[in-house]
This record gives C-alpha cells, structure tokens and sequence, in this order.
C-alpha cells in the first residue's frame, strides 16, 4: 500500500512539472495592464506556500531519527538473537533463573521497540501530510501561469516557477524519506511481533516452571544413563554461555550510574581509612598505631575497600541476575582470601582455598544441562565435600567473635540445603538441586564477608572516635561504648537484610518475594470511612522515629553533652538549640502526615477536634510549651547558668520545649516546667559580667590588729583561683564585746558553684595564718 501510494506521488509530481514546465519558454515582454491591481490572495498564496516549502526543508535537516533507530535495531536483535538460540536449543530445559533474566531484557527490548513504533508511526503520519500539501499547492490554480494569461500573475511569473521547482524538489525528498520511515517502521514492527512471540514463549515456560518445580524432570539416580550425550551438548553449552554473557552485559549497560554511585563510596570509604592513619600517626607517631589493636584495617585499605564494595553490590543493585552475583561473590571469595591469608593458620588456609576451587567447580558444573549419571554424581561429590569444608567451617569458629550470632545460623542452613540437594539430586530434581547448591555455597561466602565488613566498619569507627577525642571533634561528645552498640546493630541489620536478598536472588524468587511485599504495603483498606495502605502507615512510623532520633542526637553537633564553663563560650548556641528541635519535630510530624496519605481536610479535621482537647484538657501543657519558647528569645538564664528557683537550687543542664533540667549541688537532676521557670521568682546567680559576694562570720580578741588581720585576708583571697584579683576581701567589725569583736569577711567569687570549695580553701588557710600571727579565735 505504502508503495503504490509512492507511485501515484511520483505520477502526480511529474505531470505537474510537465504542465508547468512551458512556463519557462512564454514571451517575458508581456506585461499586464498598467494600474491593474495585484490580488492579495496570489500574495498570500505564494508566502504560504514558501513557508510550507521551508517548514519541510527544515524538518528534512532535522531528520527523523532514522540512523539512531536502525543503530539500536540492529542492537536489540543482537541482544534478541542469543535467546531465541537458547530457547530453540533447551527447548524447556531452561531454569527458572535465566528464564526471568531474559524477560527483563525482552521487556526492555520491547519497550524501546514500541517508543521507535510511535515515532515512525508519528514521522510516517508527518511526512504523508507534507506531501499532502505539496501536490494541494501544485494543484492549485491560483499558482498557475498559462502563456496567454493577462493577469497580475504575470507580475509573479518567476517567483511562481521558483516556487514549482521547489515544490517539485521538496516533493521528491520527502516522498524518500517517506519511504525509508516505512520500510524502517515495518522492520521494527516485524521485530516487535518477534519479540512478543518470545515473551510469550518464555513467559509460558516461567509458569510452567514454577508450576513443575518439584515434579521430576530427569529419571532416579540409579536410571539414569551413565555418559551423556554429546551430540549437541556443545552447541548448548556455547548458548548458554552466549545467553548469560547477553544477560550480563545487558545488565552492566542498564545499570551503571547506579554502579557509579558505589564506586564513590568504595573511594569515600578508602580516603576516609587512608586519612584518618596518617592523621593519627601524625598526632601519635608510628609506635603507638600498635596500641590501635586493629586487625581488619591498614593504613592504605585497599582490600578492606574491595570487600566493601563487593559487599555492597547487591544493596544498590538489587534487580541483579543470578550470575552476576555468583560472579561478584567469587570475587569478594577472592578478596577475602587475600584479606584472611595472614590470619588463618595452615590447615585452615587449606581449606579455605579448597572451598574457592570447588566454588568455581560448582559454577562450571551447574551450566551443564546432561542429566547422566557421571554429571549427577559429581555434583552430588561437590555436595559431599562442602559438606565437610561446613562441619570444619562450624568447628573453627569464635564463639567470642562480634558477628557469630550471625553466621551461625547460615552454618545450618548450608548442611541443610547441600543434603537437600543430595536428596533432589537422587529423585531427578536436578535443577533445583543445582539451585539449592549454589545457594548454600554463595550464601556461606557473602554471610562471611559481610561478618568481616562488620569488624571493618568498626575498626574504621573505631579509629574516627579516637582521633576525633584528641581533637575535641564530634565524637569526643558522645558515650563511645553505646555509639559502637548502635552502629554494630545497624550494620548487623544491614548485613541480615542484604545476605536475604541474595538468598532470594538465588533461588529465583526475589521478584515474587518484592512483588508479595509490594502488594501487601500498597494494597487499600478500609477503616471506617478512612482508606489507607501499610504502606502509608510504616512510612508514618519510619519518619517520626527517625525525627524524634534526630532531635534527640541534634546537641552532638552543637557540643550539648558537655556543661559549659563559667565563662558560657558554648551558650549562645546550646540556647537556641530547642528551636532546632522543635523544627525538627514540627517538620517531621508534617512529613509523616504527607506520607502517611491522610488528606489536608482530614488532618484539618483531626487538628480542629486536637485543639478543642486541648483547650479543656492540655492547658498546663501548652502553657509550659508556650513558656518554653519564651524563655528560648528572652533568654533569662542560659544552659550551664546557677539559679536558684523557690528552694531548688543548681547549675540548668537543658532548655527543653516543655520543662528544663537542673543539676542540684547534691548531684539530682530535677525536672522543672517552664511555666514555673517563667512564673515564679528567679534568680541567677551566673549573670554574664559580675561578681558574687560570700560572707564570712569571725570573733577574735579584743587586742587583735585590724590591719594585720585585713592583709592575711587579703593574701589568702589572691592565692584562691575562683577569687578576682582587682577585688580584695573587706574585713567588717559588726560587734564588740568586753574581750571580743565580731567581724564579717566579705569576699568575692566568679562562680556561685564554687561558694563551698572556696570558702572551705580560705578558712582551712586562715586558720593556720591566725595561729602563725598569734591572733586569737573566740
């Protein structure tokens, strides 16, 4: 259809440059009548049909896409091409794994294919149209100059053959390139329905798959042929190597800016190790990176690195086909390996490299599809002999190590799954036995390495918090043993969570297993007339915990945890800290509405039916929260100052929204309101700037020297640290008796926190200066 459709173009096109062509040879001494006017629709006309002409030249140097859609048509069928051999060749012998794996690069093959359908068809729709107008102009009349016409047109005769030129010009042009678009839209049509039939066909086999998992698909053990055949055994292992080959680079196209993100961390994590040891060697010199006592980490952790990023492949490449990870984990067995080899004794080193040896062994095998019996009893061989690399695996473990709690579950979980094996291996269950195999021997490396990524992060922690104590940094602020309890439990809940998802990578399940979980969150239910979704709900719960976290941990960075000194350096920024926290609240509270999907109008409700509630019932309390942020801009008092409120008296640890805390000098820490903070009579005792005044009460002699008296008060007070030297003690006579005189020492301090110490310092020394100048205590 498109063809004839051409034909006629052409057809059309060539009697009309034939009609027009003697306009070239007509006399040009004609001219029309003089004062003729010049219609306006032959202006028109002629600048429409101009703009049509250039409209269509410009979209001819655009182009169409077309070599970029040939380019990567040619690349989806070489992508296609391996699979359907593969298909053809095992027939449905295909395991469930690679089954998967080529659905997702169909399903991306034909998406490509149908986005380059709608442009072809959207090109091809285009270009019909330009030709459309092209032969409407052609055709028309008005554009027409016969040799005896008399009209204005004559004015415009070489303008209009101009115009028929290109017109005739664009029309050839664009009925080419019309019919390029078609014959590419029926080659990516061709290739669409190509690849429809094979997700079909793989999708067919995938269910039945799943459907025959545990039916028998090979005869017992002892039925089985002894030799396989190999007729074309070659020539389907050569697909199968072609098809993961296919997987694999598919995958390691689709996903690099993924893989670019991890290999920034990995480098993160090498400079962050690498810096911090030459800063520590720098502070402390190289005989006292001993005392570090780190075993996992050396000053240039270049194998540490590799394990972290072999570790950490599958948390940001969870959509990973199986052989990818099996490649992956090889290679953190290789690592770990290099990393181990200084650490484990002979016979243990023996034993590990027998396990890399029968991993690779176990990967070759697993690729054979012959179900003879000389295959089937070297896997069950395999079976036997990591069966006995486990037991010796189990029996060498430390039971004082960090992540034994871990592995050891694993440990179990391999004998399990090898004697499975065995046993599916004997009835003919030969696919899930080699699924079961490799499962458990990948399973037991990744949970070893993700063990010995736990000590690296915590030796690497470890080796932050040190140097950061030295130099008064963030973590010379917090309590060290309960940060390493919490960022061992965050990093064993990682390794958990990764060391799953492998697990269900493995076995061909993680899709099923997503998708379960995907529709149970996102699933809608009914409460009521309230609609929600788990979903929504563990949102809601992550983000609040996750803000109360925050704020709670907020002060590590303004230095919270340590009480500021007399002189208040840290005040100012301790002060506003409460605000920091309620925002963070209020945002995070906010956040969680948004995501937790309950509509403006409904949490408009909700507020409206809180606020009555707390108009009756709540007022103390949004009355200390309202108090609270008073005392935050009028700052009375400031974290660290001495008040005295009522008969409580201490040094304020914390200015929180709803009630502050005060450290009394017994060493209780009392919970106050901030409404009675705000209400009540307060006095500091630590205003910024002045002086405190202690008193001490004396009755000496009657013949004591005043002025003797006065300069050992004075000489005592200029020794004593918390006394200000530009301000010597008074010595007051308050009384005087027949052989006595009352006396007060007025001293000044800096700090009403050391009025005791100071008063205890300058009687202790007083004493012993009376007694020296012979002065008498009544």
């Amino acid at each position: 259809m498109q063809n004839q459709r051409c034909w006629i173009y052409y057809l059309l096109l060539f009697s009309i440059f034939t009609a027009f062509g003697s306009v070239r040879a007509q006399d040009t001494a004609t001219v029309p009548l003089a004062g003729q006017r010049i219609p306006d629709t032959l202006l028109f006309k002629i600048q429409k049909a101009q703009s049509i002409v250039t409209e269509i030249k410009s979209a001819g140097k655009r182009g169409y896409g077309i070599a970029r859609i040939r380019t990567g048509l040619a690349n989806v069928n070489t992508n296609v091409a391996p699979i359907l051999t593969d298909v053809k060749l095992h027939k449905k012998s295909i395991d469930a794994k690679s089954l998967a794996n080529y659905r997702l690069i169909l399903t991306d093959a034909q998406g490509k294919l149908t986005t380059w359908q709608t442009s072809l068809s959207r090109s091809n729709n285009d270009l019909q149209s330009q030709l459309d107008q092209l032969l409407a102009l052609s055709s028309d009349s008005l554009l027409t100059v016969t040799s005896n016409d008399t009209t204005a047109r004559l004015l415009y005769r070489d303008q209009l053959v101009s115009l028929k030129l290109q017109l005739q010009e664009s029309g050839t042009q664009t009925t080419a390139r019309l019919d390029t678009v078609s014959r590419l839209l029926a080659d990516v049509s061709g290739a669409s329905l190509g690849v429809n039939d094979l997700q079909a066909t793989l999708n067919e086999q995938l269910q039945q798959s799943t459907v025959n998992v545990f039916e028998q698909e090979s005869p017992y053990l002892w039925r089985a042929p002894v030799w396989p055949n190999t007729s074309n055994q070659q020539a389907i292992v050569r697909s199968t190597y072609q098809g993961q080959q296919k997987i694999l680079t598919y995958f390691l196209a689709s996903t690099w800016d993924d893989r670019v993100l991890l290999y920034l961390l990995t480098i993160g994590f090498f400079v962050w190790v690498f810096t911090n040891f030459r800063t520590y060697k720098a502070r402390s010199g190289s005989e006292d990176l001993g005392t570090l006592q780190l075993t996992n980490l050396r000053p240039v952790p270049v194998v540490a690195s590799l394990i972290v990023l072999f570790n950490l492949i599958p948390l940001f490449e969870p959509g990973s086909p199986s052989f990818y990870i099996e490649l992956t984990q090889f290679l953190l067995l290789l690592a770990l390996t290099v990393h181990l080899w200084p650490r484990l004794s002979k016979p243990d080193l023996r034993l590990w490299l027998l396990n890399a040896a029968l991993y690779v062994l176990l990967i070759l095998t697993n690729s054979l599809s012959s179900n003879a019996l000389i295959v089937r009893l070297w896997l069950i061989g395999l079976n036997v002999l990591f069966l006995y690399i486990g037991y010796h695996y189990a029996s060498h473990l430390q039971r004082n190590s960090v992540s034994t709690r871990i592995i050891r579950p694993v440990t179990k979980l391999f004998f399990v799954l090898h004697v499975l094996a065995i046993l599916l291996n004997i009835i003919g269950r030969i696919s899930l036995a080699k699924t079961f195999s490799i499962t458990a021997v990948v399973g037991l490396v990744q949970i070893t390495g993700l063990a010995v990524l736990i000590e690296i992060v915590l030796e690497a922690l470890d080796l932050q918090m040190r140097i950061s104590a030295r130099s008064q940094g963030i973590f010379s602020r917090v309590n060290v043993d309960h940060t390493r309890r919490s960022a061992k439990k965050v990093l064993v809940f990682l390794a958990v969570a990764l060391w799953f998802l492998v697990f269900f990578i493995n076995l061909g399940i993680a899709d099923g297993v997503f998708d379960f979980i995907g529709d149970v969150l996102s699933r809608t239910r009914t409460f009521g007339s309230v609609t929600f979704s788990l979903g929504n709900i563990l949102s809601f719960v992550i983000i609040l915990y996750l803000s109360s976290l925050l704020q709670k941990n907020i002060g590590l960075f303004f230095g919270e945890s340590r009480v500021p000194t007399a002189d208040g350096q840290i005040d100012q920024v301790s002060s506003v800290l409460a605000l920091i926290r309620l925002a963070i609240i209020i945002g995070g509270v906010l956040l969680a509405v948004v995501a937790s999907g309950v509509s403006v109008d409904k949490f408009t409700v909700v507020l409206g039916a809180l606020s009555v509630g707390i108009g009756l019932g709540m007022q103390n309390i949004v009355s200390n929260f309202v108090s609270g942020i008073i005392l935050i801009f009028e700052k009375p008092f400031r974290i660290g100052d001495y008040i005295e409120l009522a008969d409580r008296k201490g040094r304020i640890l914390d200015i929180g929204i709803r009630s502050s805390k005060m450290l009394t000098g017994q060493g209780a820490e009392v919970i106050i309101p901030n409404g009675d903070l705000l209400s009540n009579r307060l006095v500091n005792w630590s205003s910024r700037g002045t002086y405190l005044k202690t008193e001490f009460t004396l009755k000496v002699g009657g013949d004591t020297d005043m002025q003797q008296l006065r300069t050992i008060a004075q000489e005592i007070a200029s020794k004593l640290d918390d006394s200000p030297q530009q301000m010597p003690p008074d010595v007051v006579v308050t009384g005087i008796g027949a052989d006595s005189i009352d006396l007060k020492i007025v001293a000044w301090i800096r700090s009403i926190s050391s009025e005791a110490s100071l008063k205890s310092d300058f009687l202790q020394q007083l004493v012993g200066r009376l007694r020296d100048a012979g002065i008498r205590l009544l």
